[in-house]
């Protein structure tokens, strides 16, 4: 969802890749409740962290975006790189019904939407 919202409303400014630490799948609520404010991320595929420091790719930031306990196991970028923590709870880990998965997963997402927009404030 971050990468999705760094990407519309950062424009050109930002050259944007989103990872995990173990790649998986997309989560079908998570391409739901994008869908919903008008982005399409079905066609996303998930990558592992360690694909870009392998890399040799230099960061300017790197700002993980999940639970406190998986932000903790990000490893370390090469460079002088700006690190970020925002934590956020991970859509994964939702129980309940559908629609309460769904309730759940727009929680995050505005927040996430609105922390990608004041943060795009501040590095201006």
């Amino acid at each position: 969802m971050a990468e999705a919202f760094l990407k519309q409303f950062g424009g050109k400014k930002f050259l944007v890749y989103s990872a995990g630490i173990e790649p998986g799948k997309l989560n079908p609520v998570v391409v739901e409740v994008m869908k919903e404010v008008g982005i399409d991320i079905s066609a996303n595929k998930t990558k592992s962290v360690k694909e870009f420091i392998d890399s040799g790719e230099i960061f300017d930031y790197v700002i993980t975006v999940c639970d406190a306990t998986s932000g903790e196991r990000c490893p370390i970028f090469p460079g002088n790189v700006k690190r970020e923590h925002w934590e956020f709870e991970d859509p994964s880990s939702f129980f309940g019904t559908y629609e309460e998965k769904l309730n759940k997963t727009r929680v995050v997402r505005n927040k996430i939407k609105e922390k990608i927009l004041n943060w795009i404030k501040s590095v201006n």
